[in-house]
């Protein structure tokens, strides 16, 4: 069975983040995770579909994947689902059914297990769909089916309070005639972005039947940011556990808890690593540096006395007493001393985040800083809660930063410096009279 990978998104909602699909979790970018994990439910043979700007980051990662990999262009973006699995088309057979997989969702191999399994006893099911009970609402697709099981409607993104159901589409869908999907999505009109849906629809009102599985593994979606930090733990939890015969340990330091420490990594003297913690290949934590519940990711250095708290660090991001909490941090970044992020509002408060000019809610009240690539920040910067910086940018030193900076920016401020006389001395013998009445001579 084929499975199409829809990896075409641009990840618009994750800005300054450039393409979700390679973020680095535990030294792998997160396609190769989805593929992996197909592959264990005993999937092989994928075609992923891109868009223009990541076809040829994909082609060249699949040249390096043991699997059997077809790559396609989605020309119009702007078409969704339907557009993506139409781009996929020609790489079809007549009478092979398809997976049709979404890289926004990333779920434990028992998801896939549970649709391949399903589609091997059923008869008279045209096709299955994954979906996910949840408590509160989520910003997606949903499905309503009868007792039967039977899809009766498919929604996307009804708003809180109008949901047919309880139950999230995951987008791990089977289907048996595959082509016939393809004529329906071919003759469907929508004025939204949801013709895949409308010719689920159209399917269902020409007697087809789809049969709803419920999953009850862990679902992570992928949309937002601070979706990351959910994503890997999923991943971190599911791994073994392991420290490095090459990594080198002081016996001074502490590692503790659930950890995975890579080849090559230095952890110096009153260092402290509190688990679940990864640390990845050649990274440092230097001297009195405290990582705790983080992703540390390949050749990064945890410089002096910097403490990183329920981050996730990029590849290559560099740190010199500095505290970065409940960030995400791009590749290639740089922190001058005495850099901190501000993380938790003053009156502890859910922090907002400007998401495609709006403000959106994180659902935590922790949360602080998110950057794309190459930032190089100076001393003595203050991050406010919430705040991204885009790619290739430099923040000047001393800077209070209380709002979002795009792509390319020098952000620097000027400070007007007053000098007068000074009229006061402090001489050898005021100093030791201080110091004496410290000690309790006097």
């Amino acid at each position: 069975m084929k499975v199409v990978l829809l990896a075409a998104g641009r990840s618009f909602r994750m800005k300054p983040i450039k393409d979700k699909n390679f973020l680095e979790f535990l030294g792998k970018p997160l396609i190769e995770h989805q593929l992996d994990t197909l592959h264990k439910a005993g999937f092989g043979d994928f075609v992923i579909v891109c868009g223009g700007h990541n076809l040829e980051q994909v082609e060249e990662f699949s040249y390096k994947c043991p699997y059997n990999i077809k790559c396609v262009e989605q020309k119009d973006l702007d078409a969704g689902m339907a557009g993506a699995v139409l781009a996929a088309k020609d790489h079809i057979e007549d009478n092979e059914p398809i997976l049709v997989v979404s890289s926004n969702d990333v779920v434990e191999v028992g998801a896939f297990k549970l649709v391949n399994e399903h589609s091997q006893e059923q008869e008279g099911i045209d096709g299955f769909m994954v979906a996910k009970k949840v408590d509160s609402y989520f910003p997606g697709g949903y499905v309503a089916a009868g007792d039967d099981h039977i899809l009766l409607k498919i929604v996307e993104k009804p708003g809180e309070g109008n949901e047919p159901s309880d139950l999230v589409n995951l987008v791990i869908h089977l289907w048996k005639n595959p082509m016939e999907l393809c004529a329906f999505l071919e003759e469907v009109e929508s004025e939204n972005d949801d013709k895949y849906e409308v010719a689920i629809d159209e399917l269902i009102k020409n007697d087809r039947k789809i049969k709803v599985l419920e999953y009850k593994g862990r679902w992570q979606p992928i949309k937002y940011p601070w979706h990351i930090f959910g994503v890997w733990k999923m991943l971190f939890d599911q791994a073994d556990k392991r420290i490095s015969k090459t990594a080198e340990i002081s016996k001074k330091a502490t590692v503790k808890g659930d950890v995975i420490i890579e080849d090559g990594v230095k952890i110096f003297e009153n260092a402290v690593v509190n688990g679940p913690c990864y640390i990845g290949k050649n990274a440092v934590i230097a001297n009195n540096a405290l990582v705790r519940d983080s992703h540390i990711s390949a050749d990064c250095v945890v410089g002096y006395s910097t403490e990183i708290a329920r981050s996730y660090l990029s590849p290559q991001v560099w740190t010199h007493s500095n505290y970065i909490g409940d960030s995400v941090i791009g590749p290639n970044n740089s922190f001058g001393a005495g850099c901190v992020t501000g993380n938790l509002r003053l009156d502890e408060k859910n922090i907002s985040v400007n998401i495609k000019d709006e403000k959106v809610d994180c659902g935590k009240n922790k949360f602080g800083l998110v950057t794309g690539e190459n930032l190089r920040a100076g001393v003595n910067i203050s991050f406010m809660p919430g705040v991204k910086v885009g790619n290739d940018c430099f923040i000047g030193a001393g800077i209070f930063l209380n709002e979002d900076v795009e792509d390319e920016k020098f952000v620097y401020g000027k400070w007007q410096l007053e000098t007068k006389d000074n009229t006061f001395r402090v001489d050898a013998d005021s100093r030791k009279e201080m110091q004496d009445k410290l000690k309790g001579n006097d």
